[in-house]
């Protein structure tokens, strides 16, 4: 029988959280080694673990799989949240690229300048509100079921939250136009693995702070 899955990251969000994020709704229990040191990640280079010089990093069924996208389709896929045809699953990659087009002006964030904080938070309030909650407002009331696609919990449903609650963190009252999208954060917030992984002492993590963002520079050396 194949051992837990098992996360390589940072002790902190960055582009592993939406795997953190799937797995646990899927109810899928894991491991985590939390990389605090460029000794350990030029480990993980030396051995051929990442194939593009990056994490995230998940040891899977017997892979060591790299890239995001790559990582949360398999999951996806091997835990039934990724329809039930090709249609669905196309329709479900269409939404899933729109909340990660929004995920990805927050992402930055614990790297930004006070000053540039403000600035973003414009920009990502703005962006979520104009361009991103309408069309999935749209898609609910339209589709008049309790999830985005087909009437079946799937990956979509589960980045669409995890995206209105990053935003929600910088603006708790994003949502007071949209009653499509507070009606489905309440409804997927109560199912179970969600539930679950919302409550306290879960492997969710926090907001970013400093001292998260001094260790991704230090462990991947990069600057800001």
């Amino acid at each position: 029988m194949a051992g837990k899955p098992k996360l390589y990251y940072l002790n902190g969000r960055g582009r592993m959280e939406s795997i953190r994020w799937l797995l646990a709704a899927a109810g899928v229990e894991f491991e985590e080694l939390f990389l605090e040191t460029r000794e350990q990640y030029e480990k993980l280079l030396q051995d051929g673990y990442l194939l593009f010089q990056q994490l995230p990093l998940v040891e899977i069924d017997g892979m060591k799989m790299v890239q995001t996208r790559a990582i949360l389709s398999y999951i996806a896929a091997k835990y039934n949240l990724y329809g039930k045809d090709l249609k669905e699953r196309a329709m479900i990659d269409m939404y899933v690229e729109g909340t990660t087009d929004l995920m990805l002006l927050i992402l930055p964030w614990p790297f930004l300048s006070s000053e540039a904080m403000e600035k973003q938070r414009t920009v990502i309030i703005q962006k979520a509100t104009n361009r991103y909650f309408p069309v999935y407002e749209k898609i609910l009331k339209d589709h008049r079921q309790d999830f985005l696609v087909g009437n079946q919990f799937s990956w979509a449903d589960v980045h669409l939250l995890e995206a209105i609650l990053m935003v929600e963190e910088k603006k708790s009252s994003v949502l007071s136009e949209f009653p499509q999208l507070q009606a489905f954060k309440a409804r997927i917030s109560k199912i179970p693995t969600v539930k679950k992984f919302l409550e306290p002492g879960s492997q969710r993590k926090p907001v970013p702070d400093d001292k998260y963002a001094e260790t991704v520079k230090r462990v991947l050396q990069m600057s800001f």
